[in-house]
């Protein structure tokens, strides 16, 4: 059956192991959430010894997996065999490891937990193995975020933590550190190390502990544009094109462009309350004023003129009608173009 990680996790943390784990996709953060856990957690310190077996698929063929898979556990409940790498398994996309792998799902070794890491790849869904592991297997798919879904995902990642974080911090956190949800958790985790009891994770924090310039950073220079503060987005960019590498344009071009588009939707929404915008824009109703005094400086007509000019710019950052300009000369224009 297939089921989300955090169902999976929920079961783990409940003492509930199935027989099979197959664990698939591109995201490896849950994959190794998973593995992480039924490796640490599912046989007692004293038991590993003789009943964990941990594999790595380049050095192994399905038939090896299986027959350690069959073994039944010394003096323990159950066993981990485990397959990290697991796309790399010999034959596993061969016809005959595949089948091997079929017959054992037909009829696991009640004692056996087998997991698959089979981390970047999935499975071709064509294949009768892949319909075998979702009828007969617990199989987790995972695929990468998308940025918008990132800071849903750090508030509810935060809060199974046990932890707070404010609305500017999830955004700040989100723009920096991106998709990545491995890194996204470490530095997550070193803010909470240096938590007072009862504080929330907020902004002051993440530029002590995370390493962002609290000045020179891709939301002052959006607070620069929206304010049409020319010599404040001037000192950013500069700041940032000294270091182009450190400062691609390209996630600040996703970030502007979310913005103008919010911006657009203050212009043409019907409900003006802050309530309406909220909703309308995707806000908590206290951050709607900083809209609305976008709005005031940014007219309708040069708002979408600057989501052209956001679209020219993410095309030129691709080698697309940029001719010899360099990065840090794209970001130069494009600011100057949003702001005149």
């Amino acid at each position: 059956m297939s089921l989300h990680p955090d169902q999976v996790l929920s079961d783990l943390k409940a003492g509930k192991y199935a027989p099979v784990y197959f664990l698939q996709g591109e995201e490896s953060f849950y994959i190794d959430q998973i593995s992480d856990f039924i490796e640490t957690n599912c046989l007692q310190e004293a038991e590993k010894g003789f009943n964990q077996t941990i594999m790595y698929g380049k050095d192994v063929v399905m038939s090896q997996v299986i027959t350690n898979a069959r073994r039944f556990p010394m003096m323990a409940e159950r066993q981990v065999v485990m397959v990290k790498e697991a796309k790399d398994i010999q034959d596993i996309g061969k016809e005959e490891g595949q089948k091997l792998l079929m017959d054992y799902l037909d009829n696991p070794v009640p004692s056996t937990v087998l997991v698959f890491a089979h981390k970047h790849k999935k499975v071709d869904g064509r294949k009768p193995l892949s319909k075998a592991l979702t009828k007969k297997s617990l199989l987790v798919t995972t695929a990468k975020l998308r940025d918008y879904e990132l800071p849903k995902w750090i508030e509810a990642y935060v809060k199974d933590q046990g932890l707070r974080i404010n609305y500017s911090s999830v955004q700040l956190l989100a723009e920096y550190i991106g998709t990545n949800l491995e890194r996204l958790s470490n530095e997550i985790s070193k803010v909470a190390i240096n938590l007072k009891e009862g504080e929330e994770i907020n902004e002051t924090l993440i530029q002590k502990y995370v390493g962002i310039n609290k000045d020179y950073n891709v939301f002052e220079l959006q607070k620069a544009i929206s304010e049409r503060n020319v010599l404040k987005a001037g000192k950013i960019v500069s700041y940032f094109s000294a270091n182009i590498r450190a400062h691609s344009i390209i996630p600040m071009i996703a970030l502007l462009y979310g913005y103008y588009t919010k911006l657009l939707k203050v212009h043409s929404a019907k409900d003006k309350s802050d309530s309406g915008l909220a909703r309308a824009i995707g806000v908590p109703p206290f951050v709607v004023k900083e809209y609305k005094m976008a709005a005031s400086h940014y007219a309708l007509t040069k708002v979408m003129q600057n989501i052209k000019h956001l679209h020219e710019a993410d095309l030129k950052s691709k080698g697309v009608n940029a001719g010899a300009m360099k990065e840090e000369e794209v970001l130069k224009e494009l600011v100057f173009k949003l702001m005149h």
